[in-house]
């Protein structure tokens, strides 16, 4: 049974740094592309971030040069470094796989993505 669980929320000023995970089990997950999506209160879930099975990147606009998605695939597991953070940050923070394999392409839609975590909290204060 795949299951994703994420870690390293929690409640940060305004300029602070928070490190998530997203550790997998189940599967291998070296040969998927993997997300990062958020869901502020009131708001649909959106993209934040997306890394490729060979390491590329992809960001939302609002986070470039201050996000930053890596994955160690010996450990199964996927991180987002959040440097300046801001207020408008602040949601709670989903992982997840694309289940399409052999592709570099990375998707930004919540729909392409098949397995999610719990998620994990994000709080910016000002």
């Amino acid at each position: 049974q795949v299951q994703l669980v994420e870690s390293g929320g929690g409640l940060v000023q305004a300029g602070g740094s928070l490190r998530l995970s997203c550790a997998a089990s189940g599967r291998t997950f070296s040969s998927y592309n993997m997300g990062w999506f958020r869901q502020a209160p009131g708001k649909e879930r959106a993209f934040a971030a997306a890394t490729s099975w060979s390491g590329g990147t992809k960001y939302v606009d609002s986070v470039k040069g201050r996000f930053t998605i890596s994955r160690d695939n010996a450990k199964n597991t996927v991180y987002l470094q959040m440097n300046s953070l801001k207020t408008e940050d602040a949601a709670v923070y989903y992982c997840a796989v694309d289940p399409v394999t052999g592709t570099v392409v990375l998707r930004t839609a919540p729909l392409a993505y098949k397995y999610w975590g719990q998620g994990t909290q994000v709080t910016v204060s000002s």
